[in-house]
């Protein structure tokens, strides 16, 4: 697998890599660090804007398409209706105590079910501005990008790779 991985064009890989809603930075900077052997900004920088892409177009589009997705079935529609007003009270003390700066956050922390894709969720979900989202998810993949570039290079060294 790892000899497949290799024979791609490595700027492309990490970049789809990091347009992956699943992967995102947590994979594609250990991509172009370890197996492509690429400069850490260069990974960095290639991955915050590759991801960013889609997130921008997500944001944009994300409430169009809730709405019409809502009106397709009303099964659909109280399904939504329960995963918002769930998730909503779930992280709303968070968001009224640290405001924009828990989207940061929630971003930041390189775990499965946080990141960008979900950080525009929760984004539309709490009503922040779109530039104000933008701003906050760009910084906390910031923050992603310098913890998964510490981690992968810790690897490197570790395992002498």
């Amino acid at each position: 697998m790892l000899e497949a991985i290799q024979q791609l064009d490595p700027y492309l890989s990490v970049a789809v890599t990091a347009m992956s809603p699943i992967l995102e930075l947590r994979g594609s900077v250990p991509l172009g660090i370890i197996v492509f052997d690429m400069h850490p900004l260069v990974v960095g920088g290639l991955s915050i804007v590759a991801l960013m892409i889609p997130i921008i177009l997500w944001l944009l589009f994300l409430q169009y398409a809730v709405a019409k997705v809502r009106t397709w079935h009303t099964k659909i529609d109280r399904f939504f209706g329960w995963l918002f007003k769930r998730t909503y009270h779930r992280h709303s003390s968070s968001f009224e105590h640290w405001g924009s700066l828990a989207l940061m956050i929630f971003v930041a922390i390189p775990l499965p079910f946080t990141g960008a894709w979900t950080g525009a969720l929760l984004a539309y979900l709490f009503g922040i501005k779109f530039v104000r989202a933008i701003a906050f998810i760009a910084v906390g993949l910031l923050a992603t990008c310098i913890i998964m570039t510490v981690i992968s290079l810790g690897g490197v060294h570790i395992l002498g790779l």
